[in-house]
C-alpha cells in the first residue's frame, strides 16, 4: 500500500467515525402506540433530550399524558397540532402516545406563532384552548399546569 493510499484509507476511517458517533446523538426518535422504551414518566424529557444532553435524540416535542384522575399515565392516546383553536384550522402534525403515556418525536416541528394541542383518547378529546410556541409540555404541565391528560 503507497502513502496516498493510506492517506486515504485513513481519511475515510475518521468520516465512518466521525458520522457513527454524531449519528447516536441525532438518530431519530419518535413515539408510538405500543412501544414502552420510553421513561421518566411526568419529568421534562427536554432536560436530557436536547443539543448536548444526555438522551438519545433531541426532542422537538414530548410529554405525558394521564387519565383524567391523574392516579396513572394513559397509554396509546394521541395528540394532534392544530393551527386553530379546539381542533380548527389544519391539522398540521399528529403524534402516537406509547404504552406508557409517553409522546415524543425528533421530527421537525414548526410551531410558527403557536399551535393548539389537542389529546385524543378512547372516549373523548382534550382541547388546550392556548397555543404553544415549543414542544416542552411537561416544563409546565404537572408544575404550573394540570397534567396532559384525556380519557
Amino acid at each position: 500500500m503507497n502513502l496516498k493510499s493510506l492517506f486515504l484509507a485513513l481519511n475515510v476511517m475518521v468520516v465512518i467515525l466521525v458520522l457513527s458517533s454524531c449519528e447516536k446523538e441525532n438518530e431519530t426518535k419518535v413515539s408510538s402506540y405500543g412501544n414502552s422504551e420510553s421513561h421518566n414518566m411526568g419529568q421534562d424529557c427536554m432536560n436530557c433530550h436536547k443539543n448536548g444532553g444526555d438522551g438519545e435524540g433531541w426532542f422537538n416535542i414530548a410529554g405525558t399524558v394521564y387519565e383524567k384522575q391523574f392516579n396513572s399515565s394513559y397509554p396509546n392516546a394521541t395528540v394532534h397540532l392544530y393551527t386553530g383553536p379546539g381542533g380548527t384550522g389544519t391539522l398540521n402534525y399528529t403524534i402516537q402516545v406509547d404504552a406508557k403515556g409517553n409522546f415524543y418525536t425528533t421530527e421537525s416541528i414548526d410551531f410558527g406563532s403557536g399551535l393548539y394541542p389537542a389529546v385524543e383518547g378512547e372516549t373523548s378529546t382534550e382541547y388546550m384552548i392556548t397555543p404553544v410556541t415549543n414542544g416542552k409540555c411537561n416544563s409546565c404541565h404537572g408544575i404550573t399546569e394540570d397534567k396532559i391528560w384525556t380519557q
